[in-house]
């Protein structure tokens, strides 16, 4: 069998002469059942943009594509965008439709193995994702309307986010039709990102792999990779090599389309060495470069989403339209964030920027530290660990980093400090800093992990910029001498009068370290050398309105305060008559956004009591979502108030400490234990110890023995359950819970109706939405029912369930069906159905009354045994939400 080195090699030889027979055949090769769907999708930013779904056939699976045109006719130049891992083409909907606005014909693709798409994962394998692309561009070449540059060649650009952003420089290397590439917050090596320095970044591979369904959805070779190296916690040579030759690093000196490189700054799956080291390659083949660090990344931030997308449109402008005067940008630039808008809490960045990419290491500055050598224990099973960045844990801890805010964790004895005199001057640190060291372990390899903090003068508060660590793995042979190590990759200003401290530790809780325990001495054999890059200047901070506009601003600021005073005001008073009562929510109203007159949810009002369970119902679009979301403190009302157990609710609200939630798709660290999952989140609330009361939340959520496990090992269920518990950290008064059924099979979901029964008997109240209406009947003591953002009936299940015209008729023996068909034919009676058993009728009334249905059924000789009122809750909220009788 062929290496997939000589599999790629000869795919790529083929390529130019097969271009001309795939374009050929495009149509009829790649096409599914029919023409597709077509969409016009209305937008008042520009031409209306028409979508066409439709099924494609690769090689024997089937990807599932959306295309996007605007406009009149003639030709455009085309984009491909793909999407990040776990995700699908709806993701890039978005970016697509704006792109067609501007004239390009834009063709999503769900990836195989995820959306709708089918086959298996193989991580942008170049026979199989990779060629996919190929024979994408193979479709727009027989397209009427996309530019071609020659036959079966399209005037063509790719762009994408992380994975999608990989397959963009991996196809701009095996197939020389690609003209543009904008990939972003991406890799270059997958191999040095998940091992970099042969340290296995274990959390995020494990986020990896259950993001993208669980091992068995990926190709058998890369699922034997995955468990060979969870095992064992060290990569091995196969290991590299397989994700190598799936990297655009492999094909390095084939990429030579004009290429914008987006990375993130808050990245510890995919930091700025990879983008440092793609731009120096591809600029090598003499292709145009420029490089972008943003303010977030896969830890968070802020993606600058807008910017980036517009930076990315003018890119194509100029390398795929042809418009000289397209402005693509300098030639580096880097968001830098400094202090807080007082106004709305958000970070304030400004851009800095050069004419040249200036690398990692450019304009280093040499700066003294202290410290003489030091003994670092690595703990048998390398725990506890060290905390840096928390992957999986979302949100954005390392952009608080950026606003000295420090989140680190080191273990005393685990580590080595080296520290700086007070900075006499301040110090911008742009690049990868540099440090010369002796390491020497008592046995095998040293593994460390590296990071500069930036200390303050009292010395009590140190922050450890964007989260990030290097790792290093020393071996013996490396061991005894003086080893230059690279430090992560930052921008960062220390403030004058602050220290510099060099921490070198045993563990992080990202990567796997040793499972032996272990002593290293280590010993400084220099200064470090931070980067500078001396070329950038960063952009001065515009003009503040009021030297130009103050007298109208302050027009237009007074009648907003007049119009909107009552909105303004300060937070509600508790309410004392109020302050027993878990949830009560008065004439709550939320518009949707940009919309004067469409509302969400509008004039809604209810009231949850002690120890209730109490179901929130409704079709697709009811307000449902939006009514948890605002109850949690995550959106604002435009009117009404909710209050919990009296006090009003409002963003970061203190009583919203007495209320936990669960969202579906609550996310775990897979190679910790449910209980370390559970400890470790609590730890990140800040809150004591002694009252996570974990004992109480795990016996209510009932996992038994399984918290000891791995949570990979986990079951659907189970993870259900831990997530559950997780929101009962605490045991909150009040716990709202979405969807906490979907994907359980049914013993698992009467399992799920265990733990709400459970946990509200103590007094405590749940909310619980779903969109399982028997569950819910069995599940809930009482009910909300929404249709069209508005309130349609509130109360207890029995009442809302116990009325309507439906009757069940038990019977002592079986039930035949010609004696059924008689009932159904009788005068007043709609429909008679038998039970499941046999024994039982449910009859629904039209016109006749419960005696006369009686007096027909002695007459037939029926043998009863009883007639009553039977509503199910499905016919009561179809009822409900029609306006009629189910």
């Amino acid at each position: 069998m062929d290496s997939p080195d000589a599999r790629t090699s000869r795919w790529r030889r083929l390529l130019p002469r097969t271009r001309g027979r795939w374009a050929a055949a495009g149509a009829a090769l790649l096409v599914l059942a029919g023409a597709g769907t077509w969409t016009a999708v209305a937008d008042d930013s520009g031409p209306a943009v028409h979508r066409q779904d439709r099924m494609m056939r690769v090689d024997g699976v089937s990807l599932d594509t959306s295309y996007f045109t605007a406009g009149g006719g003639g030709r455009r130049p085309a984009v491909l965008i793909g999407h990040g891992f776990g995700g699908s083409k709806a993701g890039t909907r978005a970016q697509a439709e704006q792109l067609a606005r501007d004239g390009y014909a834009v063709l999503t693709w769900s990836a195989r193995g995820f959306g709708k798409s089918g086959g298996t994962i193989g991580l942008n394998a170049p026979d199989h994702e990779v060629k996919d692309v190929s024979r994408l561009i193979d479709w727009l070449a027989a397209r009427p309307e996309v530019r071609l540059d020659a036959e079966g060649d399209p005037r063509v650009g790719i762009t994408g986010a992380s994975y999608g952003g990989a397959v963009s420089l991996l196809a701009a290397g095996y197939d020389h039709r690609v003209d543009a590439i904008a990939p972003q917050i991406t890799y270059w090596n997958l191999a040095d990102a998940l091992f970099p320095d042969g340290v296995f970044k274990k959390l995020w591979a494990g986020i990896f792999v259950n993001s993208g369904g669980g091992c068995a959805h990926f190709e058998k070779e890369l699922c034997e990779l995955y468990e060979r190296v969870a095992v064992s916690g060290k990569p091995d040579a196969a290991a590299r090599d397989l994700l190598t030759a799936r990297s655009p690093s492999a094909v390095a000196d084939r990429i030579k389309a004009p290429a914008l490189i987006v990375q993130g700054q808050t990245d510890s799956l995919f930091p700025l060495g990879q983008a440092d080291a793609m731009a120096k390659a591809i600029a090598a083949n003499g292709a145009p470069v420029s490089v972008d660090w943003t303010a977030g990344g896969h830890d968070g931030g802020d993606m600058e989403t807008g910017r980036v997308q517009k930076r990315i449109g003018s890119w194509f402008d100029r390398y795929l339209k042809g418009e000289e005067g397209a402005g693509t940008g300098p030639a580096f630039r880097v968001t830098r964030t400094g202090g807080i808008d007082s106004t709305d809490g958000a970070a304030l960045t400004r851009g800095a920027s050069s004419d040249t990419y200036p690398g990692l290491h450019s304009g280093g500055r040499a700066v003294a530290l202290r410290g003489g050598t030091q003994k670092v224990t690595n703990p048998a099973g390398a725990n506890p660990p060290s905390i840096s960045a928390v992957p999986g844990a979302g949100g954005s801890l390392a952009q608080l980093s950026t606003l000295g805010v420090g989140l680190s964790l080191d273990f005393p004895g685990q580590y080595a400090r080296f520290d700086s005199a007070p900075l006499a001057t301040a110090r911008r640190i742009t690049g990868a800093p540099t440090v010369r060291v002796t390491v020497q372990a008592d046995h095998g390899d040293a593994v460390l992990f590296g990071k500069v903090y930036d200390v303050s003068p009292d010395g009590k508060r140190q922050v450890l910029p964007a989260q990030l660590v290097a790792p290093y793995r020393i071996t013996p042979a490396q061991q005894g001498k003086p080893l230059e190590l690279t430090l992560p990759a930052v921008d960062h200003e220390l403030d004058a009068g602050h220290r510099l401290r060099l921490v070198l530790a045993s563990t992080d809780l990202g990567y796997a370290s040793p499972a032996e325990p272990a002593t290293y001495t280590v010993s400084l054999n220099g200064p470090v050398t931070l980067p500078t890059a001396p070329g950038l200047e960063t952009a001065s901070a515009a003009l503040p309105w009021w030297t130009w506009g103050l007298p109208a601003a302050a027009l237009v600021i007074a009648a907003a305060l007049l119009l909107t005073a009552r909105r303004r005001t300060a937070t509600p008073a508790p309410d004392p008559a109020l302050a027993d009562v878990p949830l009560q929510i008065t004439g709550l109203s939320k518009k949707y956004t940009k919309s004067s007159d469409r509302y969400a949810v509008r004039d809604l009002s209810f009231r949850v009591e002690k120890g209730q369970v109490l179901g929130l119902l409704g079709p697709n679009g009811a307000g449902k979502t939006t009514t948890l979301r605002m109850l949690m403190g995550l959106i604002t009302p435009d009117d009404g108030e909710i209050r919990v157990f009296g006090r009003a609710i409002r963003p970061g609200a203190p009583v919203l400490s007495r209320v936990g939630c669960f969202v579906e798709g609550a996310g775990f660290l897979p190679h910790l234990s449910g209980r370390a999952n559970l400890e470790l989140y609590w730890k990140a609330t800040g809150r004591p110890d002694e009252d996570a009361r974990i004992d109480e939340a795990l016996e209510i959520a009932g996992l038994g023995d399984a918290l000891a496990r791995a949570v990979r090992t986990y079951s659907q269920g189970m993870r259900q359950r831990l997530a559950i518990a997780q929101a009962m950290l605490g045991m909150p008064d009040l716990l709202i819970l979405d969807e906490p059924t979907n994907g359980l099979d049914p013993p698992q979901i009467r399992e799920m109706r265990d733990v709400m029964i459970r946990y509200a008997a103590g007094g405590r109240t749940v909310i619980v939405s779903s969109h399982l209406l028997s569950e819910v009947e069995q599940s809930c003591t009482h009910l909300v029912v929404m249709d069209r953002g508005r309130l349609v009936q509130a109360g207890p299940v029995a009442e809302i369930t116990g009325s309507g015209d439906m009757l069940l008729v038990t019977a002592a023996d079986p039930l035949a069906e010609p004696l059924v068909e008689k009932i159904a034919a009788l005068p007043g009676i709609g429909s008679a159905v038998r039970t499941d058993d046999g024994h039982g009728l449910l009859v629904r009334l039209d016109g006749a009354t419960s005696p006369q249905l009686i007096a027909e059924l002695v007459r037939l000789d029926v043998p009863l045994t009883g007639v009553g009122p039977h509503r199910r809750l499905e016919d009561a909220f179809l009822t409900l939400i029609s306006g009629g009788s189910a």
